[in-house]
């Protein structure tokens, strides 16, 4: 009996550690259990036995596997996350999860993020207007086929204000948080692909569009440049702030990454792991986590330091970015009458 009620107290404990500092831990439990504060203190404290119905609530509500907190062997892990239905507003609570994520990992005092990037990270395109417009359009019409979209054709007329005003939210929150990405000479590849096969496939309104969207990626790339220079994050046209997190860019020329994404808040480890182009399922696994890191850290070891050092290595790299590029541009140029 005493040694349940120890599990229990821990149970509580590790429920606690995954909780922002902010937050009142009696109050989250007793809102979860629809109980009232006290009998949520005697429930934390082991007075109380908890019931199977409420072990669940609070496995689910917190993302919690029994697995895991037992020590039991297993091979599995729980995961979490969304799949896109068929109402029209998946990209819209997509963008939503993603700021509560960040503003989550935000609200821990020692926290940091860690990407493994296949693509350039998918919410930087929300600095650029013209290219947020644009893959805003491109998820939408292509990968979560809306209906409303079907058969249409994009424009840089048509934009997407509250997508754009959520994703410079995200944006803001997100440059409080240090960073590490891993990239490769590959990464504005996919974007390049997606507006090579909508050229082709004639779904822009205005041949000058390309253009446009070929410029600011440019832009884009520019802008990560001078945050691998400064070693910090910041918005295009402005400077680091005094409370900018740190940012550590690093050049793997072997691998290319899978969009993982590491978190590191307090103690506790969370993967994000993309699937389906657009989807991202998530869990606080700690076996899964630790050996995401481990493979994380592996991956730095075998790359090269691009952020704040390494000046020769960095202008080049960039410049190979652009170089490709310009490729693009002056092609499209030379198909004009």
């Amino acid at each position: 009996m005493e040694n349940a009620k120890n599990i229990q107290q821990l149970f509580f404990q590790h429920i606690k550690n995954n909780l922002p500092s902010h937050l009142s831990f009696v109050d989250e439990i007793a809102e979860q259990l629809d109980i009232s504060n006290d009998s949520a203190y005697r429930r934390i404290r082991g007075e109380k036995p908890i019931s199977l119905d409420e072990i669940a609530k609070l496995c689910s509500a917190y993302k919690i596997s029994l697995d895991q907190f037992l020590h039991l062997t297993s091979d599995s892990f729980l995961f979490s996350g969304k799949l896109a239905n068929s109402d029209g507003n998946f990209y819209d609570e997509w963008l939503r999860d993603v700021l509560t994520h960040y503003s989550y990992v935000n609200s821990f005092e020692n926290k940091h993020l860690y990407f493994l990037t296949k693509d350039m990270p998918f919410i930087s395109f929300f600095q650029i207007p013209e290219l947020a417009a644009f893959k805003s359009f491109m998820w939408m019409r292509t990968f979560l086929h809306y209906d409303n979209l079907r058969g249409k054709k994009f424009s840089l007329q048509n934009r997407y204000p509250e997508y754009e005003e959520i994703g410079r939210k995200i944006i803001r929150v997100a440059n409080n948080i240090p960073t590490t990405e891993i990239w490769n000479h590959e990464c504005i590849n996919a974007t390049i692909r997606q507006i090579e096969f909508y050229q082709e496939a004639n779904v822009f309104e205005s041949e000058n569009d390309i253009l446009i969207l070929y410029n600011k990626l440019e832009e884009l790339v520019n802008h990560f440049e001078k945050q691998a220079e400064a070693g910090k994050q910041f918005e295009i046209g402005e400077k680091p702030r005094h409370n900018s997190g740190d940012y550590f860019m690093y050049l793997n020329e072997l691998f290319i990454g899978d969009n993982t994404i590491l978190a590191e808040v307090n103690n506790m480890r969370m993967s994000f792991l993309n699937h389906s182009v657009l989807h991202i399922v998530g869990t606080r696994d700690e076996r899964f986590s630790n050996y995401v890191y481990d493979n994380v850290m592996n991956m730095i070891s075998k790359s090269s330091l691009i952020s704040k050092v390494g000046e020769k290595s960095r202008y080049r790299f960039f410049n190979s970015l652009r170089e490709n590029i310009w490729k693009r541009k002056a092609a499209l140029k030379s198909d004009r009458p």
